[in-house]
């Protein structure tokens, strides 16, 4: 049978029926999200982490940079450790548990930004806190419109201890959020917690 071209498989899936779909996209989130140990040995763990997370439809802030870099192809190149991540805005990206290795070794991010992220769930918060690097650096972090998110995570982020500010909106995993915020208050003394939650 022949090979089909490119273009013939997208009109193939364009009439598959919506479950083949959803299919096909989940399978290819969790290629994208694929963490290859041996590429962030070869280009360090800012390049490595900075693709995956372009590659998943995020966007990054590297140290010195005001502006958000968004382009996979425009990633800057140069000598290996120059471009360091200082932020993560993952709004509507597919970063999911699978892919969070890549957070390991980043020594500069200060802000990440869970906006409509389907795939964020408490595991992968949890994961996020018990990064000893990111406990070190975190300070602003935004969680909104991740529908999996429950108590529980939000209530592990207790582990990022120079966590300055917190902004957590239409959590609807969040049942318990008077003693949710009393215990991540107590934990984080320092923490400003901004609520927009039902």
């Amino acid at each position: 049978m022949k090979q089909l071209t490119w273009s013939a498989r997208r009109i193939l899936l364009a009439h598959q029926p919506s479950e083949g779909r959803r299919e096909f996209w989940s399978w290819l989130n969790a290629v994208f999200n694929k963490v290859d140990y041996e590429r962030i040995k070869a280009v360090g763990p800012d390049r490595a982490a900075a693709e995956w997370l372009l590659r998943c439809g995020a966007k990054v802030r590297f140290q010195g940079f005001d502006r958000w870099q968004h382009d996979y192809n425009g990633l800057p190149t140069g000598p290996l450790g120059r471009y360091r991540i200082t932020a993560i805005d993952a709004t509507e990206s597919c970063i999911m548990y699978r892919g969070f290795d890549h957070l390991e070794g980043l020594e500069h991010v200060e802000e990440i930004r869970l906006n409509k992220c389907i795939y964020i769930e408490d595991p992968c918060l949890e994961r996020l806190s018990q990064i000893k690097t990111l406990q070190d650096t975190m300070k602003k972090m935004t969680i909104v419109s991740c529908g999996n998110v429950t108590d529980k995570g939000v209530i592990a982020l207790y582990q990022l201890r120079n966590l300055e500010w917190l902004f957590l909106s239409d959590l609807p995993g969040v049942k318990d959020k008077d003693q949710t915020m009393d215990r991540l208050q107590t934990a984080l003394p320092r923490l400003s917690i901004e609520l927009d939650l039902a």
